[in-house]
């Protein structure tokens, strides 16, 4: 097995969502747009696509990751709307864009059409959590964005299923696709919730902290292969297990948490750079097979199915929006009323991704009796260009939409009140517990270090409301900022001593690991303040 194609797109594909950390363009939109560019590029090999890879090995460790980090309670308190969007919107795109097809391109039999209008039902998890963090996206939107993508993968391959059973000459019926996606749905939360909670336990049993992460990395592709053995949704078992894991993960020992969180950056960041990059590096194999659909006449059913897809997507947004409104009362009472441009956006931000095609590829070759599955290729083609079309017109278009809408900022100085009143609590009472501990003979310290327990605590309690008061006129920093750097420069001032003694042998390596390790835990604590 070569492995140099694959090391050459893991690095370039990291290198160019490095650089374009330093532009204002998201990452997935420029790995998209290079990925086109150098798919041409004489030499480069031909990526194809494998849904034997992307589905159980690349999907759930991603999806596993935007849960851990999405808030089980706002998901709970916007339930209505993403429910709305990943199972009813789902369906309805389904049937439109399915039928759309079937009156578009000639040929394309119906079970065909509605296979492909799963394929680009779902938006994509990672594009949207990423483009909404970057374009800045109001946080009730960005939840309901990010739940919808969570969990509409489930609805889109249950769907997708059906469809293919029908294309290939299985006979599925309306109730065998009822049934299949009970089945998928009820059984996918039942395995991630007999799974969350042992793995939960194991997880704060386990005292080493190289198998906690260990651990990590194994729960999404447990969850979601124990899901797929008994014909249950394995993306929902892996995001009902994430959000749980994620909701308790206070219980989790800070070391494990400290090493969780860069294991999982480390390993998102390459997943989703060679993700979107391979999405841009299919265009030669998408058009390899294209056949007799050329030209004119493929461009045209490509941008006649991305109209279709937008604006099924509006057409399905504003009832979804206003209508529960209208009929319920409970619903008017409890919620803000929106206005018109919540939706839009909503609407609007509803980019593709890889899952569509590697559903799309994993389409059969042929149907009962050896025929070809008809027009598998057009398909793809069509699967790809609505991918490109929404990453690229709506990823790009996003930033400037949500400027024009003008929404609201959001409010660093409450934001930030809020902070300092949740730490001013947290505080106080761990004065009283250490009031209490220090009463006791058995906890007896020196006056010294017993206040040095009161200052950590005390600068702690003041940090948040030193970012509330004056900054300094010469730097603009506040008190607390001017504290944090100068503690980090006293801090290399000890690392520089630290290796010098090392050089001139008066210690040796082993000692120098404890101590530079002992102050990278420092240095990381003031980090983490600073965010």
């Amino acid at each position: 097995m070569d492995v140099m194609p694959l090391l050459l797109l893991v690095a370039g594909s990291a290198a160019i969502a490095g650089a374009a950390r330093r532009t204002p363009v998201p990452a997935p939109l420029l790995l998209v747009a290079v990925g086109l560019l150098v798919s041409y590029v004489p030499g480069v090999p031909d990526y194809t696509l494998d849904p034997e890879i992307v589905l159980p090995l690349v999907l759930p460790p991603l999806l596993y990751k935007e849960g851990t980090e999405s808030s089980y309670l706002d998901l709970r308190a916007n339930m209505r709307p993403v429910a709305l969007l990943s199972v009813g919107y789902v369906l309805f795109a389904t049937f439109v864009v399915g039928w759309a097809a079937y009156l578009i391109v000639p040929g394309l039999p119906l079970p065909a059409a509605l296979a492909l209008g799963a394929v680009v039902a779902p938006t994509d998890a990672v594009a949207a959590a990423a483009i909404a963090r970057r374009v800045g996206l109001p946080s009730r939107l960005t939840t309901i964005l990010q739940g919808e993508s969570l969990l509409n993968d489930a609805t889109a391959i249950t769907a997708y299923r059906v469809a293919v059973a029908a294309a290939v000459g299985e006979g599925a019926s309306w109730a065998h696709g009822i049934g299949e996606f009970l089945l998928a749905a009820f059984g996918g939360v039942i395995v991630g919730v007999l799974l969350m909670v042992p793995i939960h336990w194991l997880r704060t049993h386990l005292k080493e902290p190289l198998l906690q992460n260990t651990l990590s990395l194994l729960i999404p592709f447990v969850a979601y292969s124990v899901a797929e053995q008994f014909h249950a949704s394995g993306v929902l078992a892996v995001v009902v297990v994430a959000l749980y894991l994620g909701h308790r993960a206070w219980e989790v020992d800070f070391a494990t948490r400290l090493q969780e969180e860069a294991v999982w950056r480390m390993v998102a960041f390459v997943l989703e750079s060679a993700v979107f990059a391979l999405i841009g590096l299919q265009l030669p194999v998408v058009l390899k097979g294209l056949g007799a659909y050329q030209g004119i006449d493929a461009a045209w059913y490509a941008f006649a199915l991305f109209l279709v897809v937008v604006a099924a997507r509006f057409v399905w947004i504003y009832p979804a929006t206003f209508l529960p409104r209208l009929l319920f009362r409970r619903i008017r009472e409890r919620e803000d009323n929106p206005t018109w441009r919540s939706p839009a956006v909503t609407a609007w931000a509803a980019m593709r991704g890889v899952v569509s095609l590697a559903i799309a590829f994993s389409i059969p070759l042929t149907v009962h009796g050896g025929a070809p599955f008809p027009q598998r290729n057009l398909i793809l083609f069509l699967t790809f260009t609505t991918v490109i079309g929404t990453l690229v017109v709506q990823g790009f278009s996003l930033a400037p939409l949500i400027r024009l809408m003008k929404f609201p900022a959001r409010d660093a100085q409450a934001e930030t009140l809020a902070e300092a009143n949740a730490q001013a609590q947290a505080s106080r009472a761990a004065e009283a517990r250490l009031d209490e501990l220090l009463s006791d003979d058995r906890n007896d310290l020196p006056p010294p270090l017993a206040d040095r327990l009161r200052t950590v605590l005390e600068r702690r309690r003041n940090a948040v409301w030193e970012r509330l008061g004056q900054t300094n006129p010469v730097t603009g920093e506040s008190v607390d900022d001017t504290y944090r750097r100068l503690s980090r420069e006293m801090i290399s001032a000890e690392r520089t001593v630290f290796v010098r003694l090392r050089d001139h042998r008066y210690i040796d390596d082993e000692m120098l690991r404890t101590l530079l390790r002992r102050l990278d835990l420092e240095e990381a604590a003031a980090y983490r303040e600073a965010e």
